[in-house]
């Protein structure tokens, strides 16, 4: 291996599903390591196969399909593990047994191992699984709170009795980055046999240092990270796989280490596997957070609109997606709201933008998101355009109870001609909504559905609000009524007629790019 190439190991797949609520279904697991293994991933630390049969099939099966990637299976430092491991990861063109043991003060405790007992024990664990595999890897468990001296020899144990790649654990999140460099460095320079093999660093986000340590791990030596998608992982999670690839692409003036991963996939991955494992990724989070690339203050929105590198160290395009976001909000300013306009469609003249800037800000004070249909409408209001609805409620009949499908029948006005549909549904409002989308087809997609109750008791007029987006278009739409039905159809149609007006400004087939706030997550 060259000396600026750094391995990304993953474990999204192994530490990553320990993240408590995070457990993925076997089919997931699948569809996560193919993505991976498409990405570029050096290695993909499948799971656990002793844990559970089901984590034996996984890891398996992924083994089995493997096409770029090595697989690695974990196992503690017993032979029936390791044999276990084995089974799971031998069906794959490139394998490799990660064996571990806990070597802190802390964790010898655990089993009331001595220092020469856990030796032993390591040397005829290593030497087991290479007999089984030409590719094995060994990890001291909370190395950063080992003892110096017994560091160095479990070490120089572990890559006699044959392991290929020494990981150092980070298990705790406990080292700081200046520490994480020294150590690798020193260990390097101490351990006989150090430069025969590859050094790995394995770093916890207990104190938000995860990534800042791996990279200095880096500096210090290391060729290989661990890391999972989003940061998943033990109580604050990992070092975050998108985030240290994207440090070594950016700064490779300091840091002139390479990886394989294809970076335009980047931001797929970290959508499926928030999906599959049910954690959101927060909206500020580096490099894929919904919000990396969103600019709102007016100041930045201004620099954004002259030039993109003034407030942009990387492309969008670079991980996945399509481009930057200027989300308008009461932060921004007079340059944005132009911007935007002209992207509706609109050309105003000074006079006409202050005059619309100033309801703006009034309006974002009072909303935190603003979408295109609300800038459309405080045009439409400044102008006194007419703002009759082409869609339009007529009447409707719902019928639902316990003895089958919901059915609802509406008639619509469309265009001034009466139209009428009747679908069945699950329940009365997708009965309802499958019936207007009957009278008038469209591509939208639900983003959101509110129902809230404006008063107490069981005569509360409920308030419907709805989210459509359309070839990256969004219209909000509202209503309220005692009936919650009728209103959630009235939203409905409401979120459609804004819809049409927008398509009605820059023309049918037109690029209608969603810019302001598009969701990334």
């Amino acid at each position: 291996m060259s000396d600026n190439k750094v391995l990304i190991f993953d474990t999204t797949l192994r530490d990553g599903e320990q993240s408590p609520g995070a457990t993925m279904t076997h089919d997931e697991k699948l569809e996560i390591a193919s993505m991976l293994d498409d990405m570029g991933v050096d290695i993909i630390e499948a799971g656990f196969p002793i844990a559970s049969e089901g984590d034996f099939a996984a890891v398996s099966e992924i083994a089995k399909n493997s096409v770029r990637s090595r697989i690695c299976g974990l196992a503690r430092a017993n032979i029936t593990d390791i044999d276990r491991c084995w089974e799971a990861v031998k069906h794959a063109e490139k394998n490799r047994i990660h064996t571990f043991i806990g070597t802190s003060p802390l964790h010898r405790a655990i089993p009331n191992l001595s220092m020469d007992e856990m030796a032993d024990k390591i040397h005829e664990t290593v030497s087991h699984a290479r007999n089984l595999c030409e590719n094995v890897q060994w990890s001291p468990m909370d190395a950063t709170r080992t003892e110096w001296d017994y560091l160095c020899r479990v070490i120089e144990i572990a890559i006699k009795a044959g392991a290929s790649t020494i990981n150092i654990p980070d298990t705790v999140g406990y080292t700081a980055p200046m520490e994480s460099a020294e150590l690798i460095k020193k260990l390097i320079e101490t351990v006989p046999g150090a430069d025969d093999v590859i050094f790995a660093t394995h770093c916890h986000n207990d104190l938000g240092m995860a990534t800042a340590n791996s990279l200095a791990a880096v500096a210090g030596g290391a060729r290989q990270i661990e890391c999972t998608i989003n940061g998943l992982g033990e109580r604050a999670g990992n070092t975050a796989l998108e985030e240290v690839v994207m440090a070594l692409k950016v700064r490779n003036d300091i840091m002139p280490w390479s990886t394989g991963i294809d970076t335009t996939k980047l931001m797929n991955i970290s959508r499926r596997v928030a999906t599959v494992s049910g954690f959101a990724v927060q909206f500020n989070k580096a490099i894929v957070g919904k919000n990396a690339f969103a600019h709102e203050s007016g100041i930045h929105q201004d620099g954004m609109l002259k030039n993109k590198e003034t407030f942009e160290i990387m492309r969008p395009e670079d991980v996945g997606l399509s481009g930057t976001s200027l989300p308008l909000g009461k932060h921004s300013g007079r340059a944005a709201l132009r911007d935007k306009l002209e992207q509706l469609g609109f050309e105003v003249g000074d006079n006409q933008l202050k005059d619309i800037f100033v309801r703006f800000k009034e309006l974002a004070d009072r909303k935190k998101e603003v979408f295109d249909d609300d800038i459309i409408a405080l045009v439409r209001a400044d102008s006194g355009e007419d703002e009759d609805d082409r869609l339009q409620l007529v009447s409707m009949k719902v019928v639902c109870g316990t003895g089958g499908p919901a059915e609802s029948t509406i008639e619509m006005e469309v265009d001034g001609k009466d139209v009428s549909a009747t679908c069945e549904g699950d329940g009365p409002v997708d009965a309802t909504f499958k019936a207007i989308r009957q009278i008038h087809p469209n591509a939208a997609r639900l983003q959101l559905y509110q129902v809230s109750a404006v008063t107490e008791g069981t005569d509360a007029q409920a308030t419907v609000a709805v989210r459509l987006e359309e070839d990256g278009v969004i219209a909000t739409g509202q209503s309220a009524n005692t009936d919650t039905v009728v209103a959630s159809a009235k939203a409905y149609i409401h979120a459609l007629n804004r819809l049409l007006v927008r398509r009605d400004k820059v023309g049918e087939g037109a690029d209608t790019k969603e810019v302001s706030y598009k969701d990334l997550a």
